[in-house]
């Protein structure tokens, strides 16, 4: 059967699935050159059912690519474009009043889908930051006392601009920890850039991503079935304590005033899990923590304020904890 057709997603097979979700690579490919990375990172999301953050400048294709995820997984996706003026009703719903029957009737808002799009969240104040808390954390939206669930698989994709940026609110400790993981968006390299001139030459829109021949690859079958297999995929006491000391690590860094909670600990054991059973393999091993450390963590620190003026960034403190914490054998 060809993976690219619109049954596919339907077997519910491990195997299947994680063919399906590797073939993601090659068809966002078709839409965003050189993001490997975050495609990565978007996919264990998916997996561990957790939210990204994607920074970088304005114009490098961090929307398109949550949009050529949404078209090749086969989910339902809205996108919501933060505002200073946007109110937390406007993302979450409310209770309209029906002049024909008398009563107020719930109005969902776009959260209620797979993939929500939060773009440029960091633009929007912190009141309406934070109608995404609940459903982020409780998978359900709260509105005049009645809990409203939300969708499965439901995973938020925010954007934001670094925040010295004008015109950006900083996203407060509390949703920082919420995501899942943080990935950096880069410039492209000077090939990639050519590629991607060429492709809009040539008359690639980013608007119509079915012109572009993006077809979905995997569906809710496969993420159901791959979640079962990550599930299953061992974790020895010995990786557990390597997460657990790496964690630990930052919290003692002089460097931070803020280190890693039991919940990035916990993340950090999940991310490196699912990218495990990615890469093929039924157990983790120290490569795995690594490889998701920094995408799990760099937003989980604090740094000190005399650290930040000396350059230090929190993927330098990152990456001297995990050069200096013992790696188990």
């Amino acid at each position: 059967m060809d993976p690219t057709t619109d049954n596919a997603g339907i077997t519910g097979d491990p195997g299947r699935a994680r063919a399906s979700l590797e073939a993601l690579r090659a068809e966002i490919a078709k839409a965003v050159v050189g993001q490997d990375p975050a495609v990565t990172g978007l996919v264990v999301a998916l997996l561990c059912r957790g939210h990204v953050l994607l920074e970088g400048v304005p114009g490098v294709a961090k929307t398109l690519l949550v949009r050529a995820l949404a078209s090749a997984l086969e989910l339902d996706t809205k996108r919501v474009q933060f505002t200073p003026d946007l109110m937390p009703s406007d993302v979450t719903g409310s209770l309209v009043y029906d002049t024909r029957s008398a009563e107020f009737s719930f109005q969902p808002g776009p959260v209620f889908t797979n993939l929500l799009l939060a773009d440029e969240i960091n633009r929007t104040p912190p009141k309406t930051q934070s109608s995404l808390l609940e459903a982020m954390e409780e998978r359900q939206v709260t509105v005049d006392g009645t809990p409203r669930p939300l969708p499965d698989p439901f995973l938020v994709a925010a954007t934001q601009n670094p925040v010295e940026y004008e015109g950006t609110y900083p996203l407060p400790e509390a949703q920082l920890d919420r995501f899942l993981l943080k990935l950096t968006i880069p410039l492209p390299s000077r090939q990639d850039e050519i590629d991607v001139l060429t492709r809009h030459a040539e008359g690639f829109n980013p608007r119509d991503l079915r012109a572009a021949g993006v077809r979905p690859v995997a569906g809710p079958a496969d993420l159901e079935a791959a979640r079962a297999a990550v599930a299953k995929t061992t974790i020895s006491p010995e990786i557990t304590a390597y997460v657990v000391d790496i964690c630990r690590a930052t919290r003692e860094s002089p460097s931070l005033t803020l280190g890693v909670s039991p919940r990035g600990a916990t993340a950090l054991l999940a991310t490196s899990r699912a990218w495990a059973w990615l890469t093929g393999r039924d157990y983790v091993i120290p490569d795995d923590v690594k490889a998701l450390a920094l995408p799990t963590l760099r937003h989980r620190v604090q740094l000190r304020p005399e650290a930040e003026m000396e350059g230090v960034t929190a993927d330098s403190v990152i990456n001297a904890i995990l050069a200096h914490v013992p790696v188990p054998r």
